[in-house]
């Protein structure tokens, strides 16, 4: 018998989720769809917390991508008219179009409570360490309301859908932030600050770092924003020796949408729009008017340049502080479920696209306890919603005991287009009169310290 319906546990207890995001809101209509009950803890004063942090940005999977089943049937009782599946919502849009209309749904409305965060989740009567009989013990999850007010909720069974939004990596390469960073944080953005309507980017120079979507669209809004504040300065560091990643796939790429986001930056490079700074990584940061900032460099002296701002576009990572207590199997690297980590890391991982996957590969070693949604993949980039819908939907099956429908996963994602075996080949050559390093990329406008450089098939930088 499975341990989350053993009648000793308490299945007349709710499953509580954790977030009210996307995924989270799916996975609370998965259970209700199944009859099961939930609660729906938010830490934020409304759905769609992080959604709303980046609503400027335009999403570059369709909505055909973006609405879960089970969701969607809930807001058609409703009258709900669905967007066109074709087109690509901003985030501000899946927000108003989607998630709030889902979250006053009379189903999710009565089962959602807003400034709820959970503080930390364990078991009832047992801490990490005691082991006998712990899977037959309802989970116990410790909530804080917005006054201080804590309270202890019980649970069979816990889905955190938390997500990773508001704990953004730092500069440092090493994981740390750099010497100067905490200092500067006043002028220092994490994550796709909305530099089109943040007086505070005009006619400045802005460094940026990062090398992912985010990244992307960060530097595209500032080219945008050059156009009508022309003193603008756009200079990007990048910590690897090749774009050809983030240009993508292009054509071969089965999103559209994410194709022209790479291509439309690989032509802003080329054209001498925004400084490129390969192989450079943001070392030091000494406060002031402007920053001046010093830029290790592979094979090259450092660097050191003045600028107004710095937006840190390198990725979130998951906030286990809660999770303490709970007997978890995570990957020590990605930091996501031990199973799903082979998948979805870009170091072993060689295309962009996850193979589907559910209940199995996302269950903790306490039976019951589920990561799911982009938290699922720890540190690792590139998730997309549908992944989330089709996680929670596999989970709600499990906890319900359906295990044939647990394990039924029909998920069929959109290919990049760029996997290792066509990514261009670096190499690197040192001696003690000369250094370079080669990759054969498309055309980008590179600073090194010969000076500029443009290459149409090959990039080269090296000390002259």
């Amino acid at each position: 018998m499975n341990a989350i319906n053993h009648p000793n546990l308490g299945n007349d207890l709710p499953v509580i989720v954790i977030g009210a995001g996307p995924v989270g809101l799916a996975a609370a209509a998965h259970l209700l769809a199944r009859g099961i009950g939930v609660k729906l803890l938010e830490a934020g004063p409304d759905v769609g917390s992080h959604v709303r942090d980046w609503g400027h940005i335009r999403l570059f999977s369709p909505w055909s991508y973006n609405i879960d089943a089970a969701s969607r049937a809930l807001l058609l009782k409703t009258g709900w008219q669905a967007p066109r599946r074709s087109q690509h919502p901003t985030g501000a849009e899946l927000y108003t179009q989607y998630l709030k209309p889902l979250a006053e749904t009379p189903e999710i409305a009565s089962v959602v409570e807003y400034d709820a965060r959970v503080i930390a989740v364990s078991r009832l009567g047992f801490d990490k360490m005691k082991s006998s009989g712990r899977d037959l013990a309802p989970f116990t999850i410790l909530v804080r309301k917005p006054d201080g007010a804590e309270r202890i909720e019980l649970a069979r069974a816990v889905i955190d859908c938390s997500g990773t939004w508001s704990q953004h990596n730092p500069i440092g390469t090493n994981g740390l932030p750099v010497p100067g960073e905490i200092a500067a944080r006043d002028r220092i953005a994490y994550g796709t600050p909305d530099v089109l309507t943040d007086v505070r980017y005009a006619n400045q120079r802005i460094l940026v770092t990062g090398a992912g979507h985010s990244a992307a669209n960060v530097l595209l809004d500032l080219v945008a924003l050059r156009q009508r504040a022309p003193q603008t300065e756009i200079i990007w560091a990048v910590r690897g020796a090749s774009l050809a990643r983030l240009f993508g796939g292009g054509a071969n790429d089965k999103l559209e949408a994410r194709g022209a986001l790479g291509r439309s930056l690989e032509n802003m490079v080329a054209g001498g729009q925004i400084t490129v700074h390969m192989q450079s990584s943001i070392a030091h940061i000494e406060t002031g008017e402007p920053l001046t900032v010093t830029l290790r460099r592979q094979h090259l002296d450092p660097m050191v340049i003045e600028v107004d701002r710095i937006i840190v576009a390198t990725g979130q990572r998951p906030d286990l502080t809660m999770l303490r207590e709970v007997r978890l199997d995570l990957d020590p690297a990605t930091e996501s479920p031990r199973i799903l980590a082979p998948m979805v890391d870009p170091n072993v991982h060689s295309c962009g696209t996850v193979r589907p996957h559910g209940h199995r590969e996302l269950a903790q070693p306490d039976a019951g306890f589920y990561i799911a949604g982009i938290k699922s993949y720890g540190r690792a980039p590139t998730f997309l919603l549908a992944t989330g819908y089709e996680q929670v939907r596999s989970i709600a099956a499990a906890i319900a005991g359906d295990l044939a429908a647990a394990d039924d996963i029909q998920l069929e994602l959109p290919e990049t287009g760029v996997c290792s075996t066509n990514l261009p080949v670096e190499t690197s050559s040192c001696s003690s009169s000369s250094c370079s390093t080669q990759s054969e990329s498309p055309a980008v406008q590179v600073v090194s310290g010969c000076g500029t450089s443009k290459a149409k098939q090959t990039t080269t930088q090296g000390c002259c």
